[in-house]
């Protein structure tokens, strides 16, 4: 695997595979098999596959969030050579942010619906860095997991409106096998609170099981309910959204995706289902 850390010896090395179709799994590191489901599945359909790994300061809302995101560096380019991945690109902070920078992109109500109510300019911070990243790959293909389903949709609406040469692909979630959805926040839950966590899966199941259209209110409701009264669990929200637009589902709405996020410990967790496809 070769491993990049300025945009300027990523080009030269990538002007050489001109032609050639490019996957691109953008990541802040702390890897498990979710990304690197990532990375197979870009193995399939491309002739490179390149992996970033940036822990993004402007997505952070929290500085201390920021300052305790794990980064286990080398682990991460363990796992990647394993993978047999062909490029690793992980560059400094001031390789890709300069001095006094501005960014804004109006998305519209997707910004500030579900995590962009808990999160106020998360998504300008995912939008700015993804636009940059892009502009330095160039790949075909970008793969995102569908655990952070609002990411994946604010990073499509972004590409459609810089009108950028890109296909983005969504992949499953990935989870354990007691159902919990992976993600690098899960190395802070001590393994009590990873028990709480499972309550996340479990009601989001329970969701799936008993969707009826007719009744989404009622449903929506019994699963905070549920998740409040689950040991540990500090619910911030649990909702039924439209598949396309993240706006409250309806009666009539073709593609359903049950949202949460929840606090387990000091960890804050996020998970989906589509419920109706």
């Amino acid at each position: 695997m070769k491993i990049f850390t300025t945009r300027k010896d990523l080009r030269k090395y990538l002007s050489a595979f001109s032609g050639n179709s490019v996957g691109f799994v953008p990541t802040m590191g702390a890897l498990h098999n979710g990304h690197l489901a990532l990375i197979t599945q870009a193995q399939k359909n491309n002739d490179l596959v390149i992996c970033s790994i940036f822990v993004n300061p402007t997505q952070f809302n929290d500085s201390k969030d920021l300052e305790n995101y794990p980064r286990p560096i080398a682990d991460d380019i363990a796992k990647l050579t394993q993978a047999k991945c062909d490029v690793l690109f992980h560059p400094e902070v001031l390789e890709i942010y300069d001095d006094n920078e501005h960014w804004h992109l109006n998305i519209g109500e997707l910004e500030h619906l579900l995590e962009g109510k808990f999160r106020p300019e998360h998504y300008q911070g995912v939008m700015q860095v993804v636009y940059k990243l892009l502009d330095i790959v160039k790949p075909t293909r970008i793969y995102l997991g569908q655990k952070d389903y609002q990411q994946y949709l604010v990073v499509k609406q972004m590409i459609a409106l810089k009108h950028i040469s890109v296909e983005p692909v969504m992949c499953p979630i990935q989870r354990d096998d007691d159902g919990l959805a992976l993600s690098s926040r899960n190395i802070h839950l001590s393994p009590a609170e990873r028990q709480h966590a499972l309550a996340l899966s479990k009601t989001l199941n329970w969701v799936k099981v008993n969707f009826n259209a007719g009744n989404i209110d009622s449903l929506q409701r019994h699963a905070f309910t549920m998740l409040q009264q689950s040991p540990g669990v500090d619910p911030e929200y649990f909702e039924l959204a439209d598949g396309q637009t993240l706006l409250p589902a309806k009666a009539d709405t073709k593609n359903v995706v049950a949202l949460t996020a929840a606090r387990v410990g000091a960890t804050r967790l996020i998970d989906n289902m589509v419920v109706k496809a």
